[in-house]
């Protein structure tokens, strides 16, 4: 099934879909998007929100930078933990991200409205959240291995 016509088909849709989503963004960059609903998610360290969109720590650093600057995100010092910093949405953050998310779905919704039977599509890209995240985790948990092992 790895090479499958089939497989590479549907793997070239989820691309042309992310592109018709982003086209869809009045006022936010997809990778923006992409950190901005992790946060709102309840993904408050930058790290996390690394492992889980599998961005590295620089291009984390400069869209949360970016999204703190336009007021959508705000860093919060964690109490007991002077070096711990988390993320925050702020409500015109959650603004940005409800009304983006709103024109996502009309969108997709034009797209489904053309399947004879649109509900199993639904369910299968759905659950492909969950392995998303199970892989994040997994990532997560390498790294952080890796480097409690490295002897520096």
């Amino acid at each position: 099934m790895t090479d499958s016509p089939e497989l590479i088909d549907a793997a070239r849709t989820i691309i042309r879909l992310s592109r018709m989503f982003e086209r869809t963004f009045a006022d936010l960059s997809l990778a923006h998007y992409r950190v901005l609903a992790s946060v709102a998610a309840g993904d408050q360290q930058a790290s996390r929100v690394a492992a889980r969109l599998a961005l590295a720590k620089p291009t984390i650093s400069a869209s949360v930078e970016a999204l703190c600057q336009r007021g959508l995100l705000v860093r919060e010092h964690v109490a007991g933990d002077h070096r711990a910093v988390a993320l925050r949405v702020t409500p015109t953050g959650e603004r940005l991200l409800a009304d983006t998310e709103a024109a996502m779905l009309a969108r997709f919704g034009q797209v489904l409205e053309r399947l004879p039977e649109p509900a199993p599509t639904v369910r299968g890209l759905a659950e492909l959240g969950p392995v998303l995240d199970a892989l994040a985790d997994e990532r997560l948990a390498s790294r952080l291995g890796a480097r409690a092992q490295d002897p520096r």
